[in-house]
């Protein structure tokens, strides 16, 4: 069904592009006043947003085999050996070896966004699902096996839980952030002292610290976590960002 379905997806953008084209030519020949062909051009262009951007987000064969991949990956992020192993690429059947399988794509989809610092991880978008130098790539259940894996294993959560296609990416768990921001307070002498929510979140002193630049919901709820025992008390200020933290 897969493959059927890329296949009407690629003639269905073939005779977009085809139809388009011929719209364009139309308004050029017809339009004798240039600004009515940028008109023209324009209203083509919106529709043909709209029509990608529809297809895709719809639908996971759509995002499973790829249509679009927007990121492109930043030469810093070096990639683990097994990424260029093509088997990486098909979900094994035998368990043992498949959790093994999981478990090495749950290392790279943490480590890929948390050293680049990146948030939320969009599957239509994600770049790590094909491989070009080995010409492998998974398909949309495989997409989604992945993703059902690395949020069942709490790395992970859906913003869109109905539709499935925006991953919050804890680059730690909020137990593991709450210790490290504790663990830095403690460090960095603000037991007894008060720090904004902004300084927590990129301030000079966080530079290099795991919870630098971290969601602010994320944040938040680490910092709920140390509140809940004892450890700091939060005051509202006059800005989400201007909200005191004091720790004891």
């Amino acid at each position: 069904m897969i493959k059927r379905m890329a296949k009407n997806t690629q003639w269905t953008r073939g005779m977009g592009r085809s139809s388009n084209a011929h719209e364009i030519r139309t308004a050029r020949s017809n339009s004798t006043d240039r600004a009515d062909l940028q008109r023209s051009y324009h209203v083509v262009l919106k529709v043909t947003r709209r029509t990608y951007e529809a297809e895709s987000i719809e639908g996971e064969e759509v995002i499973g085999n790829n249509i679009v991949m927007t990121a492109t990956i930043p030469d810093s992020f070096k990639f683990p050996d097994f990424y260029n192993f093509p088997p990486f690429f098909t979900i094994q059947p035998v368990l043992a070896t498949r959790e093994k399988q999981l478990g090495q794509w749950r290392e790279l989809i943490l480590r890929y966004h948390t050293d680049l610092k990146i948030k939320t991880l969009v599957l239509h978008e994600c770049p790590l699902w094909k491989n070009p130098k080995i010409q492998r790539e998974l398909t949309g259940d495989e997409i989604r096996l992945v993703m059902d894996d690395f949020i069942t294993s709490g790395h992970g959560e859906w913003e869109d839980p109905q539709t499935r296609t925006r991953c919050r990416i804890l680059w730690r768990k909020p137990e593991q952030l709450a210790s490290d921001i504790y663990d830095w307070a403690v460090s960095n002498g603000y037991v007894n002292s008060v720090c904004t929510v902004f300084e927590l979140h990129s301030g000079e002193d966080v530079n290099g610290m795991s919870f630098q630049g971290a969601d602010e919901e994320l944040l938040r709820r680490a910092l709920g976590i140390l509140e809940s025992q004892g450890k700091c008390a939060l005051f509202r200020g006059d800005t989400s960002s201007e909200d005191g933290i004091k720790f004891f």
